[in-house]
Protein backbone atom coordinates (compact mmCIF):
# COMPACT_ATOMS: atom_id res chain seq x y z
CA UNK A 1 0.00 0.00 0.00
CA UNK A 2 1.52 3.16 -1.18
CA UNK A 3 0.33 7.18 -0.67
CA UNK A 4 0.91 8.78 -3.92
CA UNK A 5 3.59 11.07 -2.42
CA UNK A 6 6.75 10.48 -4.23
CA UNK A 7 9.71 10.07 -2.53
CA UNK A 8 12.26 11.16 -5.15
CA UNK A 9 12.73 10.31 -9.27
CA UNK A 10 14.35 8.04 -10.27
CA UNK A 11 16.47 7.33 -13.86
CA UNK A 12 16.37 4.03 -15.61
CA UNK A 13 19.94 2.62 -16.15
CA UNK A 14 18.54 0.00 -18.52
CA UNK A 15 15.41 -2.40 -19.17
CA UNK A 16 16.86 -5.65 -20.76
CA UNK A 17 16.24 -9.32 -20.69
CA UNK A 18 15.27 -11.01 -17.83
CA UNK A 19 14.57 -14.62 -16.46
CA UNK A 20 11.23 -16.45 -17.46
CA UNK A 21 9.46 -13.77 -19.94
CA UNK A 22 10.11 -11.13 -17.67
CA UNK A 23 12.53 -7.86 -18.21
CA UNK A 24 14.98 -6.77 -15.91
CA UNK A 25 14.39 -3.06 -15.21
CA UNK A 26 17.85 -1.18 -13.19
CA UNK A 27 17.18 2.38 -11.88
CA UNK A 28 19.37 4.50 -10.08
CA UNK A 29 17.71 5.55 -7.36
CA UNK A 30 20.25 7.25 -5.17
CA UNK A 31 19.91 7.16 -1.26
CA UNK A 32 16.58 5.81 -1.73
CA UNK A 33 18.32 2.36 -2.61
CA UNK A 34 19.98 2.08 0.52
CA UNK A 35 16.10 2.23 2.17
CA UNK A 36 15.10 -1.03 0.58
CA UNK A 37 15.62 -3.94 1.05
CA UNK A 38 15.59 -7.50 -0.66
CA UNK A 39 11.97 -8.16 -1.59
CA UNK A 40 10.71 -4.62 -0.35
CA UNK A 41 7.85 -3.35 -2.71
CA UNK A 42 8.18 -0.10 -4.52
CA UNK A 43 6.11 1.95 -6.67
CA UNK A 44 7.51 2.74 -9.80
CA UNK A 45 5.73 5.34 -11.32
CA UNK A 46 2.53 3.84 -9.90
CA UNK A 47 3.49 0.18 -10.60
CA UNK A 48 4.11 -2.00 -7.33
CA UNK A 49 7.05 -3.95 -8.02
CA UNK A 50 9.27 -5.84 -6.10
CA UNK A 51 13.28 -5.25 -5.32
CA UNK A 52 15.09 -8.05 -6.64
CA UNK A 53 18.83 -6.59 -6.48
CA UNK A 54 20.31 -4.05 -4.88
CA UNK A 55 23.44 -2.28 -5.01
CA UNK A 56 25.04 1.12 -4.24
CA UNK A 57 22.45 3.71 -5.16
CA UNK A 58 20.13 1.34 -7.90
CA UNK A 59 17.62 -0.62 -7.75
CA UNK A 60 16.30 -3.73 -10.11
CA UNK A 61 12.93 -5.06 -10.65
CA UNK A 62 11.64 -8.25 -12.63
CA UNK A 63 8.54 -6.59 -14.72
CA UNK A 64 6.84 -9.58 -16.01
CA UNK A 65 4.84 -9.42 -20.03
CA UNK A 66 1.43 -8.99 -18.20
CA UNK A 67 2.75 -5.69 -16.58
CA UNK A 68 4.83 -4.46 -19.89
CA UNK A 69 1.87 -4.61 -21.76
CA UNK A 70 -0.89 -3.27 -19.26
CA UNK A 71 1.40 -0.14 -18.22
CA UNK A 72 3.50 2.60 -19.34
CA UNK A 73 6.51 0.92 -18.40
CA UNK A 74 7.12 -1.51 -20.93
CA UNK A 75 7.63 1.81 -23.13
CA UNK A 76 10.85 2.79 -20.57
CA UNK A 77 14.22 3.60 -22.38
CA UNK A 78 17.94 3.73 -20.93
CA UNK A 79 17.70 7.49 -19.45
CA UNK A 80 14.13 8.24 -19.16
CA UNK A 81 12.77 8.97 -15.54
CA UNK A 82 10.28 7.06 -13.28
CA UNK A 83 8.59 8.28 -9.81
CA UNK A 84 9.57 6.17 -6.51
CA UNK A 85 7.79 5.74 -3.67
CA UNK A 86 8.51 3.17 -1.09
CA UNK A 87 5.62 1.21 0.80
CA UNK A 88 3.67 2.41 4.13
CA UNK A 89 4.90 1.81 7.31
CA UNK A 90 1.79 1.40 9.98
CA UNK A 91 1.62 4.55 11.66
CA UNK A 92 2.74 6.57 8.87
CA UNK A 93 1.71 9.62 7.93
CA UNK A 94 -0.95 9.81 4.97
CA UNK A 95 -0.80 12.96 2.92
CA UNK A 96 -1.83 11.55 -0.12
CA UNK A 97 -4.39 8.52 -0.84
CA UNK A 98 -4.81 4.88 -0.26
CA UNK A 99 -2.70 3.35 -3.54
CA UNK A 100 -2.36 -0.06 -4.61
CA UNK A 101 0.23 0.23 -7.03
CA UNK A 102 -2.04 -1.82 -9.09
CA UNK A 103 -3.10 0.43 -12.38
CA UNK A 104 -6.29 0.09 -14.30
CA UNK A 105 -5.59 1.28 -17.65
CA UNK A 106 -3.49 3.59 -19.56
CA UNK A 107 -4.41 7.38 -20.32
CA UNK A 108 -3.58 9.76 -22.92
CA UNK A 109 -2.56 13.27 -22.31
CA UNK A 110 -5.13 15.01 -24.26
CA UNK A 111 -3.78 18.55 -23.52
CA UNK A 112 -0.97 20.60 -21.51
CA UNK A 113 -1.80 24.29 -20.49
CA UNK A 114 -1.95 27.20 -17.81
CA UNK A 115 0.18 29.14 -15.78
CA UNK A 116 3.83 28.65 -13.93
CA UNK A 117 1.45 28.50 -10.63
CA UNK A 118 -1.31 26.81 -12.10
CA UNK A 119 -0.59 24.05 -14.69
CA UNK A 120 -3.30 22.00 -16.09
CA UNK A 121 -3.56 18.74 -17.30
CA UNK A 122 -6.16 16.84 -19.30
CA UNK A 123 -6.58 13.34 -19.79
CA UNK A 124 -8.46 11.16 -22.26
CA UNK A 125 -9.70 7.56 -20.73
CA UNK A 126 -11.91 4.95 -22.01
CA UNK A 127 -15.59 4.83 -21.07
CA UNK A 128 -14.24 2.08 -18.26
CA UNK A 129 -12.01 4.10 -16.74
CA UNK A 130 -14.26 7.04 -16.42
CA UNK A 131 -16.65 5.30 -14.51
CA UNK A 132 -14.62 6.07 -11.99
CA UNK A 133 -13.77 9.48 -12.16
CA UNK A 134 -15.34 12.32 -9.98
CA UNK A 135 -15.04 16.05 -9.64
CA UNK A 136 -12.76 16.97 -6.56
CA UNK A 137 -12.00 13.04 -6.08
CA UNK A 138 -8.83 11.60 -5.81
CA UNK A 139 -6.72 9.59 -8.81
CA UNK A 140 -2.94 8.59 -9.17
CA UNK A 141 -1.29 9.45 -12.55
CA UNK A 142 1.86 7.89 -12.54
CA UNK A 143 1.77 7.07 -8.99
CA UNK A 144 1.27 10.68 -8.02
CA UNK A 145 -2.10 11.05 -5.55
CA UNK A 146 -3.84 14.06 -7.46
CA UNK A 147 -7.21 15.44 -7.03
CA UNK A 148 -9.25 15.56 -10.37
CA UNK A 149 -10.45 19.06 -11.11
CA UNK A 150 -12.88 18.44 -13.94
CA UNK A 151 -14.14 15.64 -15.21
CA UNK A 152 -16.07 15.26 -18.70
CA UNK A 153 -17.83 12.42 -20.41
CA UNK A 154 -14.13 11.07 -21.66
CA UNK A 155 -11.74 13.37 -20.27
CA UNK A 156 -10.48 14.60 -16.94
CA UNK A 157 -8.60 17.18 -15.55
CA UNK A 158 -5.86 17.84 -12.96
CA UNK A 159 -3.75 21.09 -11.67
CA UNK A 160 -0.22 20.36 -10.99
CA UNK A 161 1.33 22.78 -8.19
CA UNK A 162 4.98 23.99 -9.11
CA UNK A 163 6.33 21.56 -6.34
CA UNK A 164 4.79 18.06 -8.45
CA UNK A 165 5.98 19.76 -11.42
CA UNK A 166 9.43 20.05 -10.15
CA UNK A 167 9.58 17.08 -7.55
CA UNK A 168 8.31 14.34 -9.95
CA UNK A 169 7.88 12.97 -13.97
CA UNK A 170 4.57 14.99 -14.58
CA UNK A 171 6.42 18.52 -15.11
CA UNK A 172 7.71 16.75 -18.56
CA UNK A 173 4.31 15.05 -19.82
CA UNK A 174 3.28 16.28 -23.38
CA UNK A 175 0.52 15.72 -25.61
CA UNK A 176 -0.23 12.46 -26.61
CA UNK A 177 2.00 10.79 -23.65
CA UNK A 178 0.28 7.80 -22.16
CA UNK A 179 0.10 7.55 -18.10
CA UNK A 180 -0.49 4.87 -15.56
CA UNK A 181 -3.81 5.34 -13.79
CA UNK A 182 -4.84 4.04 -10.36
CA UNK A 183 -8.32 5.16 -9.90
CA UNK A 184 -9.57 5.53 -6.37
CA UNK A 185 -10.16 2.31 -4.19
CA UNK A 186 -13.27 3.64 -2.23
CA UNK A 187 -14.91 4.56 -5.96
CA UNK A 188 -13.75 1.34 -7.19
CA UNK A 189 -15.42 -0.54 -4.55
CA UNK A 190 -18.56 0.92 -4.18
CA UNK A 191 -18.90 1.00 -8.04
CA UNK A 192 -18.57 -3.38 -7.96
CA UNK A 193 -20.60 -3.67 -5.35
CA UNK A 194 -23.46 -1.35 -6.50
CA UNK A 195 -23.24 -3.37 -9.65
CA UNK A 196 -23.62 -6.56 -8.07
CA UNK A 197 -26.72 -5.80 -6.08
CA UNK A 198 -28.39 -4.32 -9.16
CA UNK A 199 -27.97 -7.80 -11.02
CA UNK A 200 -28.06 -10.10 -8.18
CA UNK A 201 -30.48 -8.62 -6.58
CA UNK A 202 -33.29 -11.68 -4.45
CA UNK A 203 -35.39 -12.31 -7.46
CA UNK A 204 -38.09 -10.82 -5.28
CA UNK A 205 -37.22 -7.64 -5.97
CA UNK A 206 -35.76 -7.83 -9.39
CA UNK A 207 -37.61 -6.64 -12.59
CA UNK A 208 -37.28 -6.54 -16.17
CA UNK A 209 -37.27 -2.91 -16.71
CA UNK A 210 -34.75 -2.39 -13.56
CA UNK A 211 -32.19 0.56 -14.91
CA UNK A 212 -28.74 -0.38 -14.01
CA UNK A 213 -27.35 1.28 -10.77
CA UNK A 214 -24.39 4.03 -12.77
CA UNK A 215 -22.18 6.55 -11.32
CA UNK A 216 -24.49 9.07 -13.48
CA UNK A 217 -27.31 8.03 -11.54
CA UNK A 218 -25.67 8.25 -8.57
CA UNK A 219 -24.80 11.79 -9.09
CA UNK A 220 -27.82 13.04 -10.90
CA UNK A 221 -29.90 11.32 -6.61
CA UNK A 222 -27.03 13.25 -5.03
CA UNK A 223 -25.02 10.36 -4.13
CA UNK A 224 -21.19 11.52 -5.65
Amino acid sequence: MFSGIIEQKGTVVSFGEGVEGARRLRVHAGALAGECPLGASVAVSGVCLTVAQRDGGHLEFDVVAETQRRTMLGGLRAGGEVNLERSLRVGDRLDGHFVQGHIDALATVARVGGTAGEHLVGFRGDAELMRCMIAKGSVAIDGVSLTLAEVTENEFSVTLIPTTLRLTTLGALRTGDRVNIETDILVRTILATLSRISADGPVSQRTTTATPITLARLVEAGFA
